[in-house]
């Protein structure tokens, strides 16, 4: 296998010089709206390994995201709980063969972690990529919500640009008791 970032030959995905020299992760806080979001990288940081998202690569390198750096984070956070938490990924639509909000969720187990999949799917599946913010906001997803009620839960997704999107699923959530105690994301867009 060649790492996708420097084409040397690798075992992994991304061999480890091209991680270390480019995959350290500056994790930032922001709230929107209500919502604590937590964003491991600047976008700039990791851009072309989340624009393979909707390629056949793409699964490889979520996986690779998911096992070096969620699942970490994820096992930290489990470690200072004492319930069971809910993992609930943004919208598991499968396109070009899989979904890659499911490959971030489903490599990040962890004990006191559990994984609810594809149980918030949105109904309009408007792209917002290069979308205004009031954009987004006159074309909502229209999440709907049919896994556990009751629980305390994270969010998981990719990216966050404005939080619209974080917000809706936030709110489709507490309509059914689901308290959302954070989201956890790859990277932040605003740089």
């Amino acid at each position: 296998m060649r790492c996708v970032s420097c084409h040397g030959l690798s075992l992994v995905v991304i061999c480890q010089g091209c991680h270390k020299k480019l995959l350290s992760p500056t994790i930032t806080k922001r709230k929107v709206g209500t919502l604590e979001v937590v964003s491991l990288f600047k976008y700039s940081t990791i851009e072309p390994f989340l624009l393979t998202k909707h390629t056949a690569s793409g699964f490889r390198i979520y996986k690779y995201f998911s096992k070096q750096f969620i699942r970490p984070f994820i096992t930290k956070f489990a470690a200072e709980i004492d319930e069971y938490v809910t993992m609930i990924a943004i919208d598991e639509q499968v396109r070009s063969g899989y979904s890659h909000t499911a490959v971030l969720s489903h490599y990040a187990k962890s004990p006191k972690i559990l994984t609810s999949h594809a149980s918030l799917l949105a109904q309009n599946s408007i792209s917002y990529a290069g979308k205004t913010l009031q954009y987004r906001l006159d074309h909502p997803r229209d999440f709907s919500y049919t896994g556990k009620r009751e629980v305390e839960a994270i969010l998981i997704d990719d990216i966050v640009t404005t939080g619209v999107t974080l917000q809706e699923a936030q709110i489709e959530l507490s309509r059914h008791g689901v308290e959302v105690l954070f989201a956890l994301t790859l990277a932040d867009a605003r740089d």
